[in-house]
This record gives C-alpha cells, structure tokens and sequence, in this order.
C-alpha cells in the first residue's frame, strides 16, 4: 500500500494510506480485453483473405463490358468551360457570359448518343477548385442524354 505522510497542522502528523488494490484489478480487467481484442482483430484479417466467397467468384467468367467501352466519353469541367472528350476528339465548350454552356453540353451529348447509341458509361471530372453544385448539374445532363452510368474522377487544377 501507498503511503503519504506530511506535518499537519498543529503539530500533527497525518498519515494517508492509498489503496491502489481496486486500481490494480481496473489495469489487468484493461490488459485482458485488450489481449483478447487484439487477438479477434488478428482473426478477423485472416478470415477475410481466404474467405469461402473467393473460390465461388473465380469459377464466374469475367463480367462483360459495355457496349463501346472502347469509346472514351468524359466531360471536364474546369475553370473555362466544359472539355468533351469523344475517343480521341475534344470538343470545347467554353463560358458564355461568365456562364457555363448548358445547353451546348446538352447538344453534344445527344449528339454522341446518337453515334453510339449503345453507349451507357461516362466519366465526369471536376476541378478542386469549382462548387459541387457543377458536378451535379454536368451529372444531370448526362442523365438526361441516355447516359446511365456515370463515373467521377478527379479533375486536378485547372
């Protein structure tokens, strides 16, 4: 046991003992599920590695990809104005009037969904430094010109 001994007043000594006893039995109740924690955390990352579920997905042939994945479609949109990429064309759709060009964008799209009309999949890319609101307005458009799947990337600086 702990003791602290110090003059009092008057003359008096006074003497206190600590009982560390319920201190220790907290500290070896901690270390034990601590150890018992550790020990689950360790299990768990092995069952996830060699998981039943692996086997099953390797007798499955590979997911086919859609119809003219091959064609890049992704819209950029950066500081200037939208960027559409086709393949290998870029089309430009600058500011007009300190305002994005909705309505080109939307002419553009539907333009390339009637090229490729089994065309599903786009990537929308942002810069850091725009509103999320742009992201979202861009996700729309391509939503409404039969694009269904939609993929965001990141846009960098300008």
């Amino acid at each position: 046991m702990a003791q602290i001994e110090s003059g009092g007043s008057g003359g008096r000594r006074v003497s206190v003992e600590l009982n560390l006893v319920p201190f220790i039995d907290l500290m070896s109740v901690l270390i034990t599920f601590l150890l018992i924690t550790a020990v689950w955390t360790q299990v768990s990352m092995i069952q996830i590695g060699s998981s039943l579920y692996a086997k099953k997905l390797d007798d499955q042939p590979p997911p086919t990809p859609p119809p003219h994945a091959d064609v890049v479609l992704k819209v950029d949109v950066k500081e200037s104005g939208y960027i559409l990429t086709v393949g290998v064309q870029q089309i430009s759709l600058p500011k007009i009037q300190d305002q994005y060009d909705e309505a080109g964008l939307l002419a553009q799209l539907q333009r390339v969904k009637q090229i490729y009309p089994d065309k599903v999949d786009a990537v929308v890319s942002v810069t850091d430094t725009l509103a999320y609101e742009y992201l979202i307005k861009t996700m729309d458009k391509i939503l409404i010109s039969g694009f269904s799947s939609i993929s965001v990337a990141t846009g960098g600086p300008n």
